[in-house]
């Protein structure tokens, strides 16, 4: 199936409530976006979990959640305030801004001259076809001269007290990873640690981009998932030295873990940076890049920062952040392996790899086929005849019981078909349907059955599951019991 462009998933997450755009009443913050009710809760499943998978679950690893204020000095020893910055060049005429080493990369607009002065988009890095000529002026609109580049530090700068001095500057920080370095020390005697062991967070950072774009996958706030894993360089696994063993480790790691939770492999490849790309503090980075659609990009980072930032931090500090090695009886600092993924990314990413356009009895169905631990509602409940006060009270009670240890809701704003359709759309994985058999007509003399319907959303079938039955059901269904599975065992209900 070929995936949505990106239009189709803004309207899609406007529509239903995963993102809006930040202060859109007042006619929006560029690049900076709100998650609604869908949304939030997609976001809040993708990092729970990451911390389980990578954090509770790894007898090696624990967490941390550092301020977002940090001591002005930290930027200075981690290099960000000298080496954190992008070559920008702006528009004498439009005032637009750009990085100028994405220049090539961008559409142009050109007025022609062999055709009158007509205007035309020439896609990136080609020539115009008519008069052969190359773009040398502003991208966006085609008439002004672009300044010469100079550097554009990316940090968002803050003044700490109420005066706005030069002593109170700090920053908003650009990465989470420093917070954990400034306390190795404080969590290595805390917690009585041992090398190799890592520390997680996951937490907000701020870049001031000079060309942010592309929906969430590039904006000025965003949310990291860090692990700073660190590894005494002297050992060695595999007859290797121990960060570059286990720096492949993790990279296998977590591009596992995209694919556990609904990444098509074949959405993401591996990426290693050339000497001329490693940033300042790395070895070697890794990056797993996934095709998004404006092409092949970054998803997330692995980087291994061999003892860079501990020996900055002490060196700016005064503070002794090493790790004493019993068995060689010597102070060591240790090297530390970087997995770095963005939240939103990742979210986007899963939004993207779960989107299906689908035709279901010669209507179209857009369904996303989320995996069930990240989908934002587990399971709909959902009355057939909302005007039978039986059938919806009875829909209300099954909503607040199954609500104790999954999160569903109640919906009776259209007919059954529209309201799968919706469910569809959302990606829950299963909707439950109280009907006239649940509880038996009155006016008939007929007894109910106790039996709801709940169906499935990917294959669209639908079994009679008894009422009582349903926390067993679901218990099942949300493990590792896959649909047939359960379905076997009970009866089917019509489509």
């Amino acid at each position: 199936m070929t995936a949505p462009n990106m239009d189709v998933l803004v309207s899609l997450s406007k529509r239903r409530g995963f993102i809006f755009q930040s202060s859109e009443i007042y006619g929006g913050t560029g690049s900076c976006w709100d998650y609604g009710p869908l949304g939030v809760e997609l976001k809040q499943n993708i990092k729970r979990v990451w911390w389980r998978d990578f954090v509770q679950q790894r007898a090696d690893m624990v967490g941390l959640d550092a301020s977002i204020l940090m001591h002005a000095t930290v930027w200075k020893a981690s290099g960000h305030v000298d080496n954190f910055t992008d070559p920008m060049v702006d528009c004498r005429e439009c005032k637009h801004r750009f990085r100028s080493d994405q220049l090539d990369e961008m559409a142009w607009l050109h007025f022609c001259p062999a055709t009158k002065g007509n205007k035309f988009t020439i896609p990136a890095g080609e020539p115009c076809k008519h008069c052969g000529a190359t773009r040398t002026l502003c991208p966006h609109c085609g008439k002004g001269e672009l300044t010469a580049p100079r550097q554009f530090n990316l940090m968002f700068k803050t003044f700490m007290g109420p005066v706005e001095e030069d002593a109170a500057v700090t920053y908003l920080r650009p990465e989470t990873a420093q917070g954990i370095f400034v306390n190795f020390d404080n969590v290595l005697q805390s917690m009585r640690l041992k090398l190799p062991f890592g520390v997680g967070q996951i937490g907000k950072a701020f870049r001031n981009e000079i060309t942010p774009g592309n929906f969430i996958f590039r904006s000025r706030e965003f949310e990291q998932m860090e692990i700073e894993y660190f590894v005494n360089p002297n050992d060695r696994v595999d007859g290797r030295p121990a960060d570059e063993a286990v720096h492949d480790q993790w990279i296998e790691a977590c591009r596992a873990w995209f694919v556990r939770y609904g990444v098509a492999a074949d959405n993401m490849k591996l990426h290693e940076h050339d000497t001329a790309e490693l940033a300042h503090y790395s070895k070697r980075t890794v990056d797993i890049l996934y095709r998004f659609p404006m092409g092949w990009s970054e998803l997330m980072g692995i980087a291994n920062r061999t003892d860079f930032d501990l020996k900055q931090h002490s060196k700016f500090s005064g503070k002794s952040l090493t790790y004493f090695d019993e068995e060689r009886k010597e102070h060591i600092v240790p090297f530390v392996i970087e997995p770095s993924a963005g939240v939103d990314r990742a979210l986007l990413a899963f939004l993207l790899d779960a989107y299906r356009e689908e035709e279901v009895r010669g209507e179209k169905r857009v369904v996303l086929r989320f995996h069930r631990e990240l989908a934002p509602i587990k399971i709909a409940v959902l009355p057939l005849l909302k005007k039978r006060p039986e059938i919806v009270a009875t829909a209300h009670d099954l909503r607040a019981r199954l609500a104790r240890q999954w999160t569903t809701v109640y919906d009776d704003t259209a007919a059954i078909g529209r309201l799968y359709r919706r469910q569809d759309e959302v990606g829950t994985p299963y909707c439950v349907t109280v009907d006239v058999k649940t509880v038996g007509d009155r006016e008939k003399n007929e007894a109910g059955d106790g039996r709801v319907t709940i169906r499935e959303r990917d294959s669209m079938e639908q079994i009679r599951v008894p009422i009582a039955d349903l926390d067993t059901v679901f218990a099942r269904l949300m493990g590792e019991t896959a649909w047939s599975e359960v379905a076997a065992a009970y009866p089917r209900a019509e489509s």
